[in-house]
């Protein structure tokens, strides 16, 4: 047994320290809103009113929470992780972020004389549910291989995929891949609606040909039935594909299906669909369409 902090107890956090805590590990928690941990209070989990007070005598601190401020704030605030991170721990930040603040993280945990890794996870809500995340991991291989134990409880893909901020960067190439393939699935819906078919149906014979995908085989049929509750709420993917722009733009690198994706995107929040799921850009081209 390991003695963690859990810093973020949202969609996806609450049920990833869930896995931890099934599987023996004493975790003390904290969330902004503390109701949302409600559920790891009940299992055994010590609230905390800080980050710090979480953190402290934990030998894993892994936190994940919804924008990069956030990420500055519970490390670097005045009541932050690293005030009260103790030398040979090691801090886990799984929230989709900046590489840029990745490396500034695994420089100060270092200068505290504890290590740290980036790993932002890929799979929505049902993959955190069924521990079935891909997890992609930017550090130091010693600090990895001691961390992977927990890694396996919470997923089932799980990489290392080079130093601090490769995590960050490797989620990036995800999103973008999530973004403007989330155009095609919303569209092929849209066809299939407007042709007369049965978008179940459709999603039956289409995903499991060439065409398949995650999105169109798990965000699909819940398109079909008019589902647009979030498993990743638009307002944060926004987040991510802005991250993935400005590091496009520093890497001189152009990204025009990206940017079509954003603006999508930016249009769903427009219509105040903002705390939606990803999927819910069904309804912005709908809109488009005509349609609802």
């Amino acid at each position: 047994m390991s003695k963690i902090a859990w810093i973020g107890t949202g969609i996806m956090g609450r049920s990833m320290c869930l896995h931890l805590q099934d599987g023996g590990h004493k975790a003390a928690v904290y969330n902004r809103t503390k109701a949302k941990a409600n559920d790891n209070v009940e299992k055994g989990a010590r609230w905390c009113d800080t980050p710090a007070e979480a953190t402290k005598d934990a030998e894993f601190v892994f936190s994940i929470v919804g924008y990069p401020r956030d990420v500055e704030a519970i490390y670097f605030g005045d009541d932050g992780i690293l005030s009260t991170l103790s030398s040979g721990s090691v801090v886990i930040d799984m929230t989709t972020s900046e590489p840029t603040l990745a490396v500034r993280i695994a420089e100060a945990a270092q200068e505290k004389g504890a290590s740290a890794l980036d790993a932002p996870v890929s799979g929505g809500d049902v993959g955190a549910r069924e521990a079935r995340l891909a997890i992609m991991v930017g550090g130091e291989k010693k600090t990895f291989d001691r961390v992977k134990p927990l890694f396996d409880l919470m997923g089932q893909n799980i990489q290392l995929m080079g130093p601090a901020g490769a995590g960050q960067h490797t989620k990036m190439c995800n999103q973008i891949l999530i973004a403007t393939g989330m155009i095609g699935v919303v569209e092929s819906l849209l066809y299939a609606q407007k042709a007369g078919l049965n978008q179940s149906e459709v999603i039956d014979v289409v995903g499991k040909g060439a065409a398949g995908s995650w999105s169109i085989n798990n965000l699909g049929p819940r398109i079909a039935k008019g589902d647009f509750e979030p498993g990743f709420m638009i307002e944060h993917f926004v987040k991510d594909m802005g991250v993935a722009l400005a590091e496009a733009r520093r890497m001189k690198l152009s990204l025009p299906g990206l940017a079509l994706a954003h603006q999508f995107y930016v249009a769903a929040m427009a219509q105040g669909l903002d705390k939606g799921g990803t999927q819910a850009l069904y309804r912005v081209l709908a809109k488009m369409n005509g349609g609802e």
